[in-house]
């Protein structure tokens, strides 16, 4: 079933696109915050409602990676690097889920720690998705 990795890359760039798009709103609702400015409800609420699904969505990809790989291939580690990157990106996420639920005001010392897991979440799909380019564009030679 080879054309299943090309329906995972196709997911995951998806999923990352969506995860830059939620953190940029992270971003720009904590630049507010930071500035002392009234929050844009309109932006809040998104990412509220995003974040979950997203969240979802990205460990989702995570395991459909992980089967795709032993589906063509006979193991699950096939890809080592791609794996424990893809592996800690759903480790992230689990734990910036957690940490959001945890938040339940504007001063909350929670919200640094969830920015900072954001940015290393963003970090791991640029490098992830990186490699899973290389990957495609290897095999196909």
């Amino acid at each position: 079933m080879p054309y299943l990795k090309y329906l995972h890359a196709s997911y995951s760039g998806f999923i990352a696109l969506l995860v830059f798009y939620l953190g940029w709103m992270g971003f720009k609702i904590r630049r507010g915050r930071v500035a002392g400015r009234p929050p844009v409800v309109k932006v809040v609420k998104r990412h509220r409602k995003m974040g979950p699904i997203i969240a979802l969505m990205g460990i989702a990809g995570f395991f459909a990676g992980a089967i795709t790989v032993y589906l063509n291939e006979g193991r699950i580690f096939g890809h080592p690097i791609h794996f424990i990157i893809g592996l800690s990106i759903a480790a992230f996420v689990s734990t910036t889920f957690v940490i959001s639920r945890k938040i339940r005001s504007q001063d909350s010392p929670l919200r640094t720690p969830h920015f900072i897991v954001g940015l290393v979440i963003i970090c791991l799909y640029c490098i992830q998705t990186f490699i899973g380019i290389n990957m495609l564009l290897h095999a196909s030679h």
